[in-house]
């Protein structure tokens, strides 16, 4: 565990324990279940996106892709298609967009911040229009409905918390194997560090780059259908709105650098917990919820900073010591 990581589990604990001293119904079971639920939302956006990042990239656009997956997925639905199938074909469209994100910036020579920019006003357009921007739901989709939010099945409410924990941890475990125990994962860090030094030692660096764009929207895909079934109905103009701000933050706040070659899966989940655990507080300790977002903000460009400083420190410290 490297110091990043202990660093953002302190401030989780630290905020845990705070909360928990200010509100004791912050410990029982349904806010607890909530807790883990949502956490393991954000954090499967920030594993998705911290691919990206990782390789000195941004995308804008896995909060509308979650809205589009979760739009057509409700259209799908309603037109009774075969429930099975929709599912891998919306992953398969994930997959396809991540694709061409990838091929634009590794061929076109397009910005990664333009092309999910637009991305990002595309598929929410799209949404709007394939549903006429009505209010959807899920009905008469049980196997589903137990499957991604663990709703149906069993009344056991210990399943309804493990449904998006599931996924998270296998999710985890898979992209922590790839990204530390592989080949391919250390090829992505050295990609991120010195592009050209990769490039020259004879890396594949358009194919890795591509990969991580695909990776990245597949998992939007996922949380599109997790998130659909958690809510219950999608709203094509809401649903997953600022959704990739919050996965870019637990990112970030996680470990990885916006510069690129540096990351660790583990942080990105406690970070997501952080910033889960940062909303549910405010409204638990009685904070206006107009300050939301400006205390998230505070507290992510705090440890952020924080994270830098002890960096600069660390690094003057072995250079006087050479």
């Amino acid at each position: 565990m490297n110091k990043n990581t202990i660093g953002i589990l302190s401030l989780f604990i630290l905020i845990f324990g705070f909360t928990w001293y200010s509100n004791e119904n912050f410990v029982n079971g349904y806010n607890m279940t909530n807790l883990v639920k949502w956490s393991s939302l954000y954090a499967i956006m920030g594993i998705g996106v911290a691919f990206v990042i990782i390789t000195g990239g941004i995308d804008l656009s896995i909060g509308s892709v979650i809205g589009l997956v979760a739009s057509i997925l409700a259209l799908a639905i309603k037109y009774e298609w075969n429930p099975t199938l929709t599912v891998v074909l919306l992953l398969g469209l994930s997959i396809v967009i991540g694709l061409m994100h990838g091929l634009l910036i590794t061929k076109v020579k397009l910005q990664p911040f333009v092309v999910t920019l637009c991305g990002l006003l595309f598929y929410r357009g799209i949404s709007r229009w394939l549903t006429d921007n009505q209010t959807m739901q899920y009905p008469d989709t049980e196997g589903l409905d137990s499957f991604f939010s663990g709703k149906v099945s069993l009344a056991d409410s210990s399943f309804a918390l493990a449904s998006p924990f599931f996924f998270l941890v296998l999710i985890a475990i898979m992209a922590a194997f790839f990204l530390n125990r592989t080949i391919w994962g250390r090829y992505l860090l050295a990609l991120g560090n010195n592009e050209d030094g990769a490039r020259y030692s004879g890396i594949q660096t358009d194919r890795l780059k591509i990969t991580a764009y695909v990776i990245c929207s597949f998992l939007a895909g996922v949380s599109g259908l997790l998130f659909a079934y958690e809510l219950d109905s999608v709203q094509p103009a809401q649903t997953g709105e600022f959704y990739e701000l919050y996965a870019i933050a637990a990112a970030v706040l996680g470990g990885c650098s916006l510069r690129g070659g540096q990351g660790a899966i583990f942080g990105v989940i406690i970070a997501a917990a952080v910033i889960r655990l940062l909303r549910n507080s405010i409204n638990l300790v009685g904070i206006s919820t107009h300050l939301e977002f400006s205390i998230i903000g505070l507290v992510i460009l705090g440890g952020v900073t924080a994270d830098e400083l002890i960096k600069r420190i660390v690094a003057k410290r072995r250079s006087s010591k050479n």
